[in-house]
């Protein structure tokens, strides 16, 4: 009898333990996975370690290399995916085709630090589907000693004394946009006239470039592969640590501005255990060590105040642009059947051979 009545007792408290666990540790004992699709080199690896260890899940973690790249293999639903990471406009279009989850508020309470200019956006109105994660600049990354000379139009993307040792993202919408803006349009026109006359321009400049490149930009720049880069303004910033000649422009006729967004791809598995993780990156200490680690502006009004990002960042104007030359940044926004317009751009530009004109 005592034997049962111990048998008893013991299984009620597990029970009763159980059922009084927080809701991420009831969680983890259904759930040891999160499958999370990024960027490269846009965490602190030691962040993922820590929520690992924290929580006890294991984290595998993919990468990919354009907004267009993440957005095919979502679309496909043939991945597993509980989060990832697209910026402003791409937001919009997938939560336009239904390829996203809608996020539950009350699951992210860090949303608290979030400086309120980087909510409520025109792609997201309420953040239905998506949480800041880091913004920065498009701009032009070069080789001091090469160029001999500092670097703050994008005419230098054009010059024939760089013919050959220039490199373009292999991105639709950034390049093309960037182009754009050289030319005094809109990046985000619907023009066909426009968007054709930027395809032309660019065309015409092949023989200037080395390579459309996958986010290797700042790889190649680093390694005198090429002397100037379109690139992310946040990896040519973690090259300059390692090479003192190569410096990063935002160009004096504008540029553009993103902010990429933590999302959960509407076939996640494990929403719950995503938005912990959301969570989790908007601690402020959390949130100051990735901005510390990729050096790209942070959105976390709280991490800013409370000093925890470096202060050099703070002060470099390639990261937090001064107000008039923000004011010239364009956000690149959801064009609708529009983006067909710009694909076969794309193409056309891809495929086609330099004018002989060049």
């Amino acid at each position: 009898m005592k034997r049962r009545l111990f048998l008893l007792i013991l299984c009620l408290t597990v029970a009763l333990s159980i059922v009084g666990l927080p809701q991420l540790q009831a969680q983890q004992l259904a759930v040891t996975e999160l499958n999370i699709y990024n960027w490269d080199t846009y965490i602190a690896p030691e962040v993922l370690e820590e929520f690992q260890q924290q929580y006890r899940v294991k984290i595998n973690y993919d990468t990919y290399g354009s907004n267009e790249e993440m957005y095919a293999r979502v679309k496909a639903r043939d991945t597993n995916y509980d989060l990832i990471f697209p910026a402003d406009y791409m937001i919009q279009m997938m939560a336009t085709e239904g390829l996203l989850q809608p996020l539950d508020a009350r699951q992210i309470p860090n949303l608290k630090h979030i400086d309120p200019n980087f909510l409520n956006s025109d792609y997201d109105p309420g953040n239905r589907y998506s949480v800041p994660y880091q913004w920065g600049t498009l701009g032009i990354g070069y080789n001091l000693e090469t160029t001999g000379k500092e670097i703050d139009s994008w005419t230098a993307m054009f010059m024939p004394q760089y013919a050959g040792r220039i490199a373009w993202m292999d991105d639709t919408r950034y390049t093309i946009g960037a182009v754009l803006l050289f030319l005094g349009y809109d990046p985000n026109t619907e023009k066909v006239e426009e968007i054709n006359q930027a395809r032309d321009f660019l065309i015409k400049q092949k023989d200037t470039i080395a390579a459309f490149a996958d986010d290797i930009g700042q790889s190649l720049l680093n390694q005198g592969e090429v002397d100037l880069a379109f690139e992310w303004s946040g990896d040519i910033f973690q090259v300059m640590k390692e090479n003192p000649d190569l410096r990063y422009a935002i160009p004096k006729e504008g540029s553009i501005i993103w902010t990429d967004n933590m999302a959960i791809p509407a076939q996640a598995q494990h929403r719950q255990l995503a938005e912990q993780f959301i969570n989790f990156i908007l601690e402020p200490t959390v949130s100051a060590r990735i901005s510390n680690f990729t050096q790209y502006g942070s959105p976390n009004r709280t991490a800013r105040q409370a000093g925890l990002i470096t202060p050099s960042d703070l002060g470099n104007p390639g990261i937090y642009p001064p107000a008039e030359l923000f004011a010239k940044l364009k956000h690149l926004k959801h064009v609708g059947e529009s983006s067909r317009l710009y694909e076969a751009a794309w193409d056309a530009i891809k495929t086609s051979s330099p004018s002989p004109s060049t």
